[in-house]
């Protein structure tokens, strides 16, 4: 028996963010943060997802004036890497992650820690300025905010921290919203992970297709 579905990409494509736009409550977002968070939205399939989305007040004119200026953006994990879309980004901005280079597993076992957290003292020559984006590993989160305070330590533009779990994600994220050492965006509890991230990420590089 034949399925009656959709099959035009560009209309499922609109139908899906306005669906969003019907059943979420998007209201309390300015007009620069509600892209991100409909997209975000949108990656998770959950339009329960909105109520947890925070955004510091400049988060969103920071992250995308850096991006704008050609700034890198950092990452934790290959997942975020790999999903973010070059072709949207505003000025071929480097995109960095160094989880797997040659001396971290020694840096994390040295420090007492995970190689996600020991991966960003490898972040420090391209921190200044960076837009930073922690979309798996609460540790790489609490150690860049040990790192940030730090007053000699570069300051990233903005960091979008949304990492996911239950052994101190939802913690990671309080602590930095709490602390905001730089404009910054969660998703508060234990939801987040590398699609909401790469979601948000694509948006502030371009908000044309939301």
């Amino acid at each position: 028996m034949p399925y009656s579905y959709e099959t035009d990409g560009a209309s499922i494509y609109r139908e899906s963010f306005a669906i969003i736009r019907r059943e979420a409550d998007l209201a309390r977002f300015t007009a620069e943060e509600e892209p991100v968070a409909v997209r975000m939205i949108h990656s998770a399939g959950m339009v329960e997802l909105a109520p947890h989305i925070l955004f510091s007040p400049d988060f969103a004119t920071s992250a995308r004036a850096a991006l704008s200026d050609g700034a890198p953006i950092l990452c934790d994990a290959r997942m975020v890497a790999q999903g973010i879309t070059p072709a949207r980004l505003p000025a071929d901005n480097p995109i960095i992650c160094t989880l797997h280079d040659a001396p971290v597993r020694d840096m994390a076992r040295e420090m007492g820690t995970t190689r996600s957290a020991a991966a960003l003292e490898l972040w420090r020559p391209y921190l200044a300025g960076a837009v930073v984006a922690i979309g798996n590993a609460p540790t790489a989160l609490f150690h860049l905010l040990t790192m940030l305070e730090d007053p000699t330590c570069p300051r990233p533009a903005a960091i979008l921290g949304c990492p996911v779990g239950f052994v101190g994600a939802a913690e990671s994220k309080e602590a930095l919203w709490h602390a905001a050492p730089v404009p910054c965006a969660i998703v508060r509890g234990r939801l987040g992970g590398s699609a909401i991230t790469v979601g948000a990420l694509n948006a502030l590089a371009s908000r044309s297709e939301t």
